[in-house]
């Protein structure tokens, strides 16, 4: 029997981290087949527009300082591989977050239990209000970096959990959006502080995964004979290169979770404090079963 990880409930800095990795090593197996049945097209599709977009990129791109069509010998190709990359990444990274929340849903909900066919659904009705409050995420965030560096840090702590909260308050895009910015009163500097480390920690584990493309780019330059010569970088894009790179955005993209997952629990905590929702559902728990 699995122990059941009550999510309802305050957390203090650590145990939001220490939690987040323990309910991925408790919940690794069904959590990832749930993600497979339901992302798992759209995944295969973000990998098969990453490798193409690496194969034209590599194929279009020139160091030939000679050439009149410097640096890129046809605009449009790449730009049509780039947009097909971006589509196939926004539809895999909208249901991967899709369905890791709603699974995290489904989870509390019925204690450890987890409904794949309800969540499923869940995920389909919710499609557009997701993708648009991601698109929203992602606008305030973009806005926030072109200001100035200190707006990113106010804007990361709300957008982190406005998507938590469209799954688990039911709301729509726009009441989510401004719910987040309620949330984080009185607890903004620990919320940030606790995405500041998990994200440090992804950060280190994405660079040591990227470290076998990096030392194969660097061999097939000569970087370590000595003799880096730029004409090599006409060849770069061959067959392990592009499995490489594939197989590095993979692990990568999929460290994603752990993000999503920490930041269900940063959503409960701060719900917690501010509502007293958890705490609430069990004293009318503990009182119905007295009767």
């Amino acid at each position: 029997m699995k122990k059941f990880i009550e999510l309802k409930k305050q957390r203090e800095f650590g145990d939001i981290l220490a939690d987040t990795f323990a309910f991925l090593r408790s919940e690794f197996k069904p959590l990832l087949k749930t993600i497979t049945n339901i992302a798992g097209p759209y995944i295969v599709l973000f990998l098969i527009a990453l490798v193409f977009y690496i194969y034209i990129v590599g194929d279009q791109f020139s160091f030939d300082l000679n050439s009149d069509v410097f640096p890129y010998q046809n605009p449009l190709a790449m730009v049509a591989a780039y947009l097909l990359y971006l589509v196939a990444a926004i539809l895999a990274y909208t249901f991967t977050t899709s369905a890791t929340l709603f699974y995290i849903k489904s989870y509390t909900d019925n204690q450890g239990q987890v409904d794949v066919n309800e969540i499923k659904q869940n995920v389909n009705k919710t499609f557009w209000s997701f993708l648009g409050l991601s698109f929203l995420k992602g606008l305030t965030l973009f806005v926030a970096v072109l200001i100035c560096c200190l707006p990113v840090f106010y804007a990361i702590v709300p957008m982190a959990i406005v998507l938590p909260i469209l799954v688990f308050k039911s709301m729509n895009a726009t009441d989510a959006y401004s719910e987040g910015f309620t949330l984080i009163k009185d607890e903004f500097w620990i919320t940030l502080a606790t995405l500041i480390v998990l994200y440090i920690i992804i950060s280190v584990i994405g660079s040591i995964i990227a470290v076998p493309t990096v030392i194969y780019t660097w061999l097939k330059m000569g970087v370590f004979s000595g003799e880096v010569d730029p004409s090599n970088l006409d060849s770069l894009v061959d067959p392990v290169y592009i499995f490489l790179n594939v197989l590095s955005s993979f692990f990568q993209y999929a460290l994603n979770i752990v993000v999503v997952v920490g930041s269900a629990f940063i959503y409960f905590n701060l719900n917690e404090r501010k509502h007293f929702s958890g705490t609430l559902e069990r004293i009318n728990t503990l009182g119905n079963s007295d009767n």
